[in-house]
C-alpha cells in the first residue's frame, strides 16, 4: 500500500522521465537484455517504436552494454528512483 501523503512520482524523477522510461521498456521488451546500443535500436525498429524512443536510443554511447531499462534511462540522463520498494 502506498502512503497517500507521499508524492506519486519518486524523488529524482519527473512524470516525463517515467513516461519516457515506460515507452523504452514497452518498445524493447524483456528478451533483448543484455544488449548494446545497436541491438536496442534494432529491437525497437522491429516494433516499430515511437520516434522519441528511437531518438533516445541513438543517443546512447556506442560499445556500452546495458543490462536493463534502468541502465538505459541512467545513460540517457533520465531521472531514476534511488529507492526501490
Amino acid at each position: 500500500m502506498t502512503d497517500p501523503h507521499q508524492p506519486g512520482t519518486p524523488s529524482g524523477t519527473s512524470e516525463r522521465d517515467i513516461e519516457r522510461r515506460a515507452a523504452l521498456a514497452e518498445s524493447l521488451g524483456k528478451e533483448v537484455w543484455p544488449a548494446d546500443r545497436d541491438a536496442l535500436i534494432a529491437k525497437a525498429q522491429e516494433g516499430p517504436a515511437p520516434d522519441r524512443v528511437l531518438s533516445d536510443l541513438q543517443r546512447l554511447p556506442a560499445g556500452q552494454r546495458f543490462e536493463n531499462v534502468q541502465q538505459v534511462a541512467e545513460a540517457l540522463g533520465l531521472g531514476t528512483e534511488q529507492q526501490r520498494f
